[in-house]
């Protein structure tokens, strides 16, 4: 009878042929994950996938793997043989430990038999352990309908007994889904966005923009905590920093006031799409909510999806605030984003920004820039930090 962490899988297990592909993709990560905790054996069986490690390890391996895309939950598992004294033993000091830790009055067994071969069939194998549980545990009663706690059973080539379902995020593993490049800024949507994209799969690599010494580096620095805290979940990421005061100073001089903040934007869309050709990257990533701010209209996302063409992914565009900051607290992300540095949408914001720009008045405004040449400047001057 032996301890082990058993991994359940989401989207991956419907991927027929590929399934292979994302499966090893996800071991890559589990590894990862846990590789400094320690573990004996990663291995799949029948649809899931099982770690051996030290029991005393699984809290905070459990705790690791939650933020691990592409597992849906996580289980620590009594793993026995297709005896059935040993799966009655199994049952019951796995009860004992959860009734010493929650006060269970009612429970229900769910067996799944994935092995044919085993003689009796699931609904029965389960009255017959619910009966065996009810003779050893007094207190205790059956609920189908909403018991206290489910104990499962899942007989394959070994035989897992469990009663916890810990959560994970679900999604699909990083890497599977191609690689993005985040416009990273230190508020609080851009770190949800490239949350979301890389629960998709996406391999999150990130551009920042800033106008130093006109904001301060510790503003930049509040943008790399905020790239470390979502390389908990994505891996490692390659920030890139852009300081964008002389093409700030360029539009200020020469461009409609009004202007400003649309044709700031679609100066960073084009430098963000120059970094991701010259890296293979396959997609730009914002953090735009549609309405939320002035170049966020329909109009002002036309006008910067104008400027490049690569796709670009807005994960955020339907949310609500509230929703984005729901999901900004739970990924830990929104204490930091809201300490109280500027970033360069701040230097020389206008008064009265275009909501709605039309396409001719502002390419009519960039006839008077020398695009490339501001472009080909500020990613001279660009800087890269490997964030993990």
């Amino acid at each position: 009878m032996d301890s082990v962490l058993s991994v359940s899988l989401g989207e991956i297990a419907l991927k027929g042929l590929n399934r292979k592909y994302f499966e090893d993709k996800l071991i890559k990560h589990i590894r990862n994950a846990i590789k400094d905790i320690g573990f004996e054996k990663i291995y799949k069986e029948q649809g899931k996938i099982y770690i051996e490690a030290e029991e005393h390890n699984f809290p905070q391996m459990t705790n690791r793997l939650r933020k691990v895309f592409g597992l849906v939950y996580i289980s620590p598992c009594i793993r026995v043989g297709k005896d059935v004294a040993d799966i009655e033993k199994a049952a019951l000091d796995i009860m004992k430990h959860k009734m010493e830790k929650e006060k269970i009055s009612t429970f229900k067994i769910e067996t799944n038999r994935a092995d044919k071969n085993f003689p009796i069939k699931s609904p029965d194998f389960s009255r017959q352990m619910g009966g065996f549980i009810l003779k050893n545990f007094d207190k205790l009663s059956v609920d189908v309908h909403k018991p206290d706690t489910f104990l499962f059973i899942d007989i394959k080539q070994n035989v897992y007994v469990y009663t916890d379902k810990i959560k994970g995020h679900g999604g699909m593993p990083i890497g599977t889904n191609g690689k993005g490049l985040l416009l990273l800024s230190g508020g609080i949507d851009s770190p949800v966005a490239g949350f979301l994209m890389a629960k998709r799969g996406v391999e999150i690599s990130a551009v920042h923009y800033h106008s130093y010494p006109f904001t301060s580096e510790r503003a930049e620095e509040k943008v790399k905590d905020l790239a470390a805290i979502l390389s908990r979940y994505t891996g490692k990421i390659k920030m890139y920093s852009v300081n964008l005061l002389d093409i700030q100073k360029e539009l200020n001089a020469k461009c409609p006031e009004k202007e400003m903040t649309i044709l700031s934007r679609r100066f960073m869309m084009r430098i963000a799409e120059r970094i991701a050709l010259e890296n293979e990257l396959n997609a730009l990533i914002t953090g735009e909510s549609l309405g939320q701010v002035a170049s966020q209209t329909i109009e002002g996302i036309t006008m910067t999806n104008e400027s490049v063409n690569l796709p670009v992914f807005r994960p955020l565009i339907g949310l609500d605030k509230v929703d984005i900051i729901e999901i900004a607290k739970d990924i830990e992300t929104f204490d930091t984003s809201v300490l109280p540095f500027e970033d360069c949408c701040t230097v020389f914001l206008p008064k009265h920004p275009v909501t709605k720009p039309k396409i001719e008045d502002i390419e009519a405004s960039e006839e008077a820039l020398d695009i490339n040449f501001l472009v080909d400047q500020a990613i001279e001057g660009m800087k890269i930090t490997i964030i993990e």
